[in-house]
């Protein structure tokens, strides 16, 4: 392997046969030149992605001890959710805590204002969110606030393959929040973020969002769906205006089979007095 280009003293450019690829490893710049060649045992990482050229860019704008920090929550992420993460991880993550951190020097915070519905919708990822902060405190003494945990968590829980992108995440969360708001005003509750019965709406109010995305719907007999509807008017009757709501300001169509689970779960969360 020969050296291309220097990105920083932990990151080359190397050519590998006919092929680019950033090759990552402590001081493996140290002492090198153009065409050098690139001991393998000092390659602790090796990138070969459809954007190489944006890591790049990154790695020569950003603190290495940055990067350095974000390969160390990726691999802990990895192991801990037992699964691989898109490759895309490498350049979006970093870059987020990379400009999260600087922010915090400044003296800039940003509130997200998700916080609460990350924390339950995505339990593995925020703990791992937490996990991070640790590691960035513990690493080079910046204290990152707990919005940042959820910032983190969702960059990951959309780099998990197979998952909808970032925008697509944050607007489904939104949509959420917007749900569980209009419902509190309308049944005039109070939130209280630990109560179980709280923590399964959010639950199924994501699942309902994705049957939509897909075109399927839970299917309540109309028998017992007319059992909801006289045994639980206040809360059917929030679930039909929650699904008026959603169509008229995001123009999703929550089905009536649908609403029977919604009610049932509003009348738990009632109950509760939430």
């Amino acid at each position: 392997m020969k050296l291309k280009k220097i990105l920083n003293n932990n990151a080359v450019l190397v050519i590998d046969g006919r092929q680019e690829k950033v090759a990552v490893g402590t001081g493996i710049a140290f002492g090198k030149r153009k065409n050098d060649v690139i001991e393998t045992y000092k390659i602790e990482k090796l990138f070969v992605m459809k954007e190489n050229e944006k890591l790049q860019q990154l790695l020569s704008r950003i603190a290495e001890e940055h990067f350095l920090i974000c390969e160390e929550i990726i691999t802990y992420a990895e192991e801990t959710l037992g699964t691989k993460l898109s490759e895309h991880v490498h350049v979006t993550l970093t870059d987020h805590v990379s400009f999260a951190i600087e922010r915090i020097e400044d003296g800039i915070y940003l509130q997200n204002k998700l916080l609460n519905e990350i924390k339950i919708l995505y339990p593995k990822e925020f703990s791992i969110g937490l996990w991070a902060l640790e590691c960035i405190k513990e690493k080079i003494h910046v204290t990152l606030p707990i919005d940042e945990a959820a910032f983190i968590a969702l960059h990951l829980h959309t780099m998990k393959l197979g998952e909808r992108e970032y925008a697509e995440t944050i607007l489904q969360t939104t949509i959420i929040q917007d749900m569980v708001h209009y419902i509190c005003t309308y049944l005039e509750l109070e939130i209280v973020e630990k109560d179980i019965s709280y923590q399964r709406l959010l639950t199924h109010l994501r699942f309902v969002l994705h049957r939509l995305s897909t075109k399927e719907h839970y299917s309540m007999d109309q028998e017992m769906l007319a059992m909801v509807k006289v045994k639980f008017p206040l809360a059917f009757s929030c679930a039909v205006e929650v699904k008026e709501h959603i169509l008229k300001k995001y123009d999703m169509d929550i089905p009536e089979s649908e609403l029977g689970y919604i009610a049932i779960h509003l009348e738990r969360l009632k109950n509760n007095k939430i």
